[in-house]
């Protein structure tokens, strides 16, 4: 690592430069609003309503995973249900499907946006209607990386079979398709504001919430399921799932800056295809030029040739992992071998370990759910897209303390790191 050059993170928060965040919180100290609920959930979850648009109704949560969770349920997910879930995706997206007994059903990506191939998702439904002569109850297509999915299409399939949309738009906050926020085109959608989101909150989440009606069944669901007594009645099961009003008076700090994150993420993808253009071997992924999609790009990814050759690449995976990588929290369970049936290329990894060394962070793709050991039983509809991503491609710092000369920097590492 160059010593004039600091650690370079892959998406780390930025706080307002006005110091919102702190006012909010300040202010919920001051008046003892130190609980899940309070003046600051209920004015960010407003202030979330008029960011997305449509007549949505918000629903501010602990987690993006929560609201996932919170999304079945009120699609009357139970045991023995299928949900089909995009395969090429982070576990929260299907985790939340067997927390409540129910089997999700794993479909593979199209190459354009790496998302839900709507063409497999239609043989897929109708495969599992002549298998178990039943319509899946939900389908979750995930905007990856803020790419838009192509949910014109994915809607017109769900409309024909009858099949709620839930949009796990967690990766995808301010992205678009056809100018229209991701999260409003399903009956739900899932926002996430987790510490390396396009705003965070530190931890949290949001349900967008087709109306009013819907809104209060998720809030109730969300506090416990309490009845309406004077003292504790439960008639359902609950869940402690509310947004607290710190994180929320982060949030609301978080929302004057959204737009400017977004903008920043994506003069951080332009500059990545401008310098990396003729870089032969490695290609920035980037939205179809069709004039629908606007992505976020909250991260920004690229895929590596197999032929090309790195530097330090014949021993790649020679150690198994001691410490946490990519996104992990600080805690890892210690691997018990160096390799795994389904894993990056020696020269994808080998350019990870490289950056590393150069103090720069970066992270192989999400590793398709289809191919993780907890899912090796489920059914899972392919046509080998997901897993050829994930052999080749990885994420580039993207965040909005990446700066120009980063970016620079890091093309720079990586031109020095491939073998002439």
């Amino acid at each position: 690592m160059s010593k004039n050059h600091k650690r370079i993170y892959l998406c780390l928060a930025h706080m307002s430069e006005e110091g919102w965040e702190q006012k909010y919180i300040k202010e919920a100290f001051d008046t003892n609003w130190v609980v899940p609920l309070g003046p600051n959930v209920n004015s960010f979850e407003k202030e979330l309503e008029a960011f997305v648009g449509q007549d949505k109704r918000v629903v501010a949560l602990s987690a993006g995973t929560a609201a996932v969770h919170l999304a079945l349920i009120v699609c009357d997910i139970k045991a023995g249900d299928e949900v089909i879930v995009q395969s090429f995706t982070f576990c929260a997206s299907s985790h939340p499907v067997t927390y409540l007994g129910a089997t999700p059903i794993f479909v593979d990506s199209e190459k354009d946006t790496w998302n839900m191939d709507p063409k497999l998702l239609e043989e897929t439904i109708k495969d599992r209607i002549a298998k178990t002569g039943k319509v899946p109850k939900a389908i979750v297509p995930v905007a990856l990386y803020g790419m838009p999915y192509q949910i014109d299409k994915i809607v017109a399939i769900a409309d024909k079979y009858g099949i709620p949309i839930i949009e796990d738009a967690a990766e995808g906050f301010g992205s678009k398709f056809n100018g229209q926020v991701l999260g409003t085109f399903g009956k739900y959608g899932v926002l996430s504001f987790n510490g390396n989101k396009m705003i965070t909150t530190s931890g949290g989440g949001a349900l967008i919430c087709p109306d009013a009606e819907l809104w209060q069944k998720v809030m109730w669901y969300a506090t416990q399921a309490r009845e309406s007594y004077p003292y504790y009645q439960h008639e359902s099961i609950g869940y402690n799932y509310r947004m607290s009003n710190i994180c929320a008076g982060i949030g609301r700090g978080q929302m004057t800056v959204a737009n400017a994150h977004i903008a920043h993420h994506k003069h951080v993808q332009s500059l990545y295809e401008e310098l990396l253009s003729d870089v032969e071997g490695i290609v920035v992924h980037t939205q179809p030029a069709t004039g629908e999609y606007d992505s976020n790009y909250w991260l920004c990814t690229i895929t590596l040739d197999e032929n090309l050759e790195v530097k330090g690449q014949e021993t790649a995976y020679k150690v198994v992992t001691a410490r946490a990588i990519g996104g992990a929290t600080g805690f890892i369970h210690t691997a018990l071998a160096l390799h795994t049936d389904c894993e990056p290329n020696a020269n994808v990894e080998a350019m990870r370990m490289g950056l590393d060394a150069l103090g720069i962070e970066t992270r192989p793709l999400w590793k398709p759910m289809h191919k993780q050991p907890v899912y090796k039983d489920f059914p899972a509809y392919l046509n080998g897209v997901s897993e050829g991503l994930f052999k080749k491609g990885m994420c580039l710092p993207s965040g909005p303390y990446v700066t120009d000369k980063d970016v620079m920097y890091i093309v720079d590492c990586i031109r020095n790191l491939i073998v002439k």
